[in-house]
């Protein structure tokens, strides 16, 4: 027989060691510890819990574990459930769910939903945003542009009467070469179009001509046999010669 905390405790100290150390390593209470040294058994919740933290706790010290639980059961377990208590192993005890736990999955499982329908909701008003934004920018690229209104034509008609005209005529400047060039018989006209036509006349007195469908007198007709019209889309006038 000896004493089962003093030869703990002495242990303990040869090897100077102190509780914090033996409780990180044995994960094995401070109080338990102090209560094994000093044989306060009571204070451990039962004699599994003694002889596992007994077992332990000597091993940890390079003691034979086995021979503290058989000297707490000689001196401290009596009764016909002697040996079904030695050959028990140490178990922690493990709490079990009760009621409690069955709230916890319900405040779980409440948690998951109200997330997993904040998500679909975040999901669909982006999908419906995204599809406004979508239609906002295709009907404003899709809006076709309003169009500069065209700028007026001259649309020319030039016709010869009595012995002809000879003309020549311009589009454009007047340095370039002529989109036409010939004598306007008696009785033959001929088109022109243009945003500015020039048109250079031999005997204009010959020579008659309608501007946008209206009759217009060539200018200084009777003063000369050659002359320089200037024709934009509003009238026809008279024009100096190139230099």
């Amino acid at each position: 027989m000896f004493e089962i905390g003093n030869s703990l405790r002495e242990a303990r100290l040869r090897q100077g060691l102190d509780f914090v150390e033996i409780e990180q390593s044995t994960k094995i209470r401070g109080k338990y510890l102090r209560a094994l040294e000093d044989e306060q058994f009571e204070v451990l919740p039962a004699q599994t819990y003694v002889k596992g933290f007994l077992r332990s706790y000597a091993d940890h010290l390079g003691l034979d574990g086995q021979l503290y639980v058989d000297e707490f059961n000689s001196r401290y377990v009596r009764g016909e459930f002697e040996d079904e208590e030695e050959q028990r192993p140490f178990k922690p005890r493990v709490a079990r769910p009760g009621r409690g736990g069955a709230f916890q999955n319900k405040a779980v499982m409440i948690t998951l939903a109200a997330i997993a329908g904040l998500t679909v909701f975040v999901f669909a008003a982006w999908i419906w945003g995204g599809s406004g934004n979508q239609n906002t920018v295709l009907s404003v690229t899709t809006t076709p542009k309003k169009k500069a209104p065209p700028k007026p034509m001259a649309n020319l008609v030039a016709s010869g009467v009595k012995g002809g005209a000879y003309v020549v005529v311009y589009r454009g400047p007047r340095t370039g070469k002529p989109i036409y060039e010939g004598t306007l018989e008696s009785g033959r006209r001929h088109r022109f179009v243009g945003r500015h036509l020039w048109v250079y006349v031999f005997a204009p007195a010959n020579l008659r001509l309608k501007l946008n469908g209206r009759s217009r007198v060539v200018p200084g007709a009777g003063t000369g046999s050659r002359r320089w019209l200037e024709v934009t889309p509003k009238r026809v006038q008279l024009a100096n010669a190139p230099a």
